[in-house]
C-alpha cells in the first residue's frame, strides 16, 4: 500500500452549536455539509472535506493529557512571517488565547485551542530547500517572537 496524502481529520467536540462558528469565524473554514446535531464537514479549498467535527455531547470528559490519541491539528496559512503575524492579530481579536509560538526552522507556528481544548496549530513554511537538505531540522522547537 502507498499513502498518497492525508484525506481528512475528524475532531470530537461537545457542541456543534459552539464549535462550528469557531471554525468558520476563527479559521475561515467553509462548511460543506453534515448530519444535523451529529457531524459537520468543512473544506479548506477545493477538497470535498478536510476536517469534520463530531458532536459527542456536553457531558463528554476531557481526554487525559497522557492518553494516546491526537495531539494537535496543523493548518498551513502561508509562507512568510507576515501571514503568521496577521494570524496572531486575528486570533487575539477573536479572543483566542495563544498557548505558544514556535520556531521549528522548517516552519514557524502559533498554537492555540478550540472551545473544547482540541489543540490547533497555524503555521507558515520556510524555504523547502532548508528541510530537503536537512530533514532532521523538523525536530527543532525554539521560542518565536512575532
Amino acid at each position: 500500500m502507498q499513502v498518497h496524502g492525508l484525506g481528512h481529520v475528524v475532531l470530537k467536540v461537545r457542541s456543534l452549536e459552539r464549535s462550528v462558528p469557531f471554525y468558520e469565524r476563527v479559521l475561515g473554514l467553509k462548511q460543506v455539509g453534515g448530519f444535523p446535531d451529529r457531524m459537520t464537514f468543512f473544506s479548506i479549498e477545493d477538497n470535498h472535506h478536510d476536517l469534520a467535527l463530531l458532536q459527542v455531547g456536553e457531558a463528554a470528559a476531557d481526554a487525559p493529557d497522557d492518553a494516546p490519541g491526537l495531539a494537535h491539528v496543523a493548518f498551513k496559512i502561508g509562507d512568510d512571517l507576515d501571514a503568521l503575524r496577521e494570524a496572531k492579530a486575528h486570533l487575539e481579536a477573536c479572543g483566542v488565547e495563544i498557548v505558544r509560538t514556535a520556531e521549528h526552522i522548517v516552519s514557524k507556528s502559533i498554537y492555540f485551542a478550540d472551545p473544547d481544548g482540541n489543540q490547533l496549530e497555524v503555521f507558515v513554511d520556510a524555504d523547502p530547500k532548508v528541510w530537503h537538505e536537512n530533514p532532521g531540522l523538523v525536530a527543532t522547537r525554539e521560542p518565536l517572537t512575532l
